[in-house]
């Protein structure tokens, strides 16, 4: 096995999940004040040796209640489910992704550094 291609396809990888990752948390964030709206959350299966898959799952908390008899989207009480989205908890999870996706191109930008390197040590 060749360990810096191995290196590189894991960085790669890692920026697919964080770019997916900060796509999901941009919606969030836009839907923050969209009544009914439930928060999407990124959910990775695998572990650090062997990434599988990804998917979406809803957050099924519930939404804030507020009272708005006047509101199309309210019940017959008159109350209107708000969306279950934190804006500072969107917030966090948003420069967590960016760092992480940082980190992962660095990473990247040293095997393919330390690939050129081999080969130039090759041709000589």
């Amino acid at each position: 096995m060749n360990s810096i291609k191995d290196t590189m396809a894991q960085a790669m990888q890692g920026m697919r999940v964080q770019s997916e990752r900060i796509d999901i948390t941009s919606q969030n964030i836009s839907n923050v004040d969209t009544p009914g709206y439930r928060r999407k959350m990124l959910v990775v299966d695998g572990n650090a040796e062997a990434f599988k898959a990804m998917r979406i799952q809803i957050d099924q908390t519930e939404g804030q209640r507020e009272f708005n008899p006047s509101h199309p989207m309210a019940d017959g009480e008159g109350y209107v489910t708000m969306s279950n989205v934190s804006l500072v908890t969107e917030m966090a999870d948003m420069r967590e992704a960016n760092r992480t996706y940082e980190a992962n191109l660095n990473s990247f930008q040293q095997a393919r550094t330390m690939y050129k390197s081999l080969l130039d040590i090759l041709r000589r």
